[in-house]
């Protein structure tokens, strides 16, 4: 679904993931065709990566943390850019099974969706809690929220 709106608009979508380790671009590209509609799919494990392909401040980083608002916005605004895509979509978040706080337990993730809108990037995000039963879970979890939350975007936006 997300490919046919794609491909009858005629855009492009990349995206930047961090938790996910690829799992989105991995189901993106299940669909045939993906070649048609889907640029890029960047890994930024880590926080160079996050700077260094995909425009991340170190001050965003420094100051809120790679699981955050700010960092998912920076991640998929750097991506459409370098991308030059026309969406990009961003994941960074707790898989587990340690890692997390109190104020960002595990199952916390960040998603951020950037397009181009009609006179600037338009990015919204979103955080989402998908529990913490396993890694695999957390990462199937937020890959299918993300993929969910781009369609309604995609949708929305005509």
């Amino acid at each position: 679904m997300i490919g046919d709106i794609l491909v009858n608009r005629a855009q492009w979508l990349t995206t930047a993931e961090s938790c996910t380790g690829g799992l989105v671009a991995s189901l993106l590209t299940d669909t045939p065709g993906a070649s048609h509609w889907l640029a890029r799919g960047v890994i930024a494990y880590s926080n160079d990566v996050k700077q260094e392909l995909l425009r991340v401040q170190h001050e965003t980083l420094e100051a809120r943390g790679a699981v955050s608002e700010e960092t998912v916005r920076e991640m998929a605004e750097g991506a459409l850019i370098t991308a030059k895509a026309d969406w990009a979509l961003s994941l960074s978040g707790i898989a587990g099974p340690d890692g997390g706080t109190a104020e960002k337990p595990v199952g916390t993730v960040w998603i951020g969706i950037a397009h181009k809108g009609k006179e600037s990037i338009e990015t919204t995000a979103r955080r989402i809690q998908v529990g913490s039963r396993s890694r695999e879970l957390v990462k199937l979890r937020a890959a299918h929220n993300a993929l969910y939350l781009l369609y309604r975007q995609l949708v929305a936006t005509r």
